[in-house]
């Protein structure tokens, strides 16, 4: 992330294309940025992991996630909530000396009751999908256009405030609204590239189009 970030909210890359001012640099953040961030999701698997990485990012920097998201990845089962849900102490001990993620006990703990949460959600929407695609917010309530002062004051919403009330409700931890929100940024329930990045059309595109959820 550049040291002074642009009014515009856009830096160009090396390979000349304007982007939202996180994305460009270095080569992680990018390939992030363009290929991920953004883009809709209903892969049930996708949405648990992004959720649960969210909230191990708690006081930590997206890029320390980013680069651990493989050990992520083999230390909870693909992000298999059916799976994750069965562990037990003895996996918790074994995550805790895991040095490849965030050795957090409570994000650890956390992680396996939202998986048992997510199979309850499972069972009553039919998918994880059916159920956070649920609060996408009604494109008139979105900013007619995304500058990054609107950005800036968008790390809340009312929907991620709901979302958010409802997940505690049923038993979902680390999932405040401002977590909330940057999991409904990621997985495409908002488009918030900035206008002028390389990017945001195209996310747009996916967006309206059934085939373009992943």
């Amino acid at each position: 992330m550049p040291a002074e970030i642009p009014s515009s909210g856009l830096i160009k890359s090396s390979d000349g294309k304007a982007r939202c001012f996180w994305g460009a640099e270095p080569e992680i953040y990018r390939a992030y940025h363009d290929d991920e961030w953004g883009h809709p999701v209903t892969n049930d698997f996708r949405l648990f992991e992004k959720i649960c990485l969210e909230g191990f990012q708690s006081g930590l920097s997206w890029l320390t996630i980013l680069k651990k998201r493989e050990n992520f990845r083999a230390a909870f089962a693909g992000f298999d909530f059916e799976k994750v849900a069965s562990f037990a102490k003895k996996d918790v001990e074994r995550l805790l000396g895991d040095a490849g993620i965030v050795r957090h006990r409570g994000k650890i703990e956390s992680t396996i009751n939202n998986a048992a949460r997510a199979c309850e959600m499972r069972d009553e929407f039919g998918s994880l999908a059916a159920y956070f695609w649920r609060w996408e917010p009604a494109p008139k309530s979105r900013p007619k256009k995304l500058t990054l002062a609107k950005l800036r004051e968008l790390s809340q919403s009312p929907e991620s405030k709901a979302l958010s009330k409802d997940l505690k409700k049923r038993g979902w931890t680390f999932v405040g609204p401002t977590t909330a929100y940057a999991f409904m940024q990621a997985m495409g329930l908002v488009n918030d590239h900035v206008e002028g990045c390389v990017m945001r059309e195209a996310v747009e595109k996916l967006r309206q189009s059934p085939g373009g959820r992943g």
